[in-house]
């Protein structure tokens, strides 16, 4: 009988091992890969990963919310930013993207979100993903219609 047990032992611990295997594989697998539209384009350049992102300036209050899959109005947008709400990028799929600083301490990104609100634009930056957030540190911001 104790042979029995030994293998039976040995098949419990390769049966833990391969399900902590695939567990980590799971997790490592769910970060999506960038996709090819402007929605959220990615590249590599010499100072790192540069993403593009397409998407609204929305107020994060009222997309979380409301449920909104664009602002209401750019002067909605506004008013909630200037009242201390912060101003996201919201894609056309849903995924939000939240402006963070270059600088350390950080500085509040809103003031280079403002004369954006409410509008539809294309973002350039350095993006970070972190417990299923999306952040963006943004280099360039253009109202849609001007991007190239």
């Amino acid at each position: 009988m104790k042979p029995l047990n030994r293998q039976i032992n040995v098949l419990v611990l390769a049966g833990a091992a391969l399900l902590a295997f695939a567990v980590t594989r799971a997790a490592v697998a769910q970060e999506p890969t960038p996709s090819k539209t402007i929605a959220a384009q990615t590249r590599v350049s010499r100072g790192g990963v540069i993403t593009t992102v397409k998407g609204y300036v929305i107020d994060s209050a009222c997309t979380f919310r409301n449920d909104l899959k664009k602002p209401v109005s750019p002067e909605c947008a506004a008013k909630c930013a200037k009242s201390g709400s912060p101003l996201v990028i919201q894609t056309e799929d849903g995924v939000i993207y939240w402006p963070i600083s270059a600088d350390m301490p950080a500085t509040n990104q809103n003031d280079k979100l403002m004369p954006y609100a409410g509008k539809m634009v294309v973002v350039t930056g350095r993006p970070y993903s972190k417990g299923g957030s999306k952040a963006i540190i943004i280099e360039k911001i253009e109202p849609l219609g001007s991007a190239q």
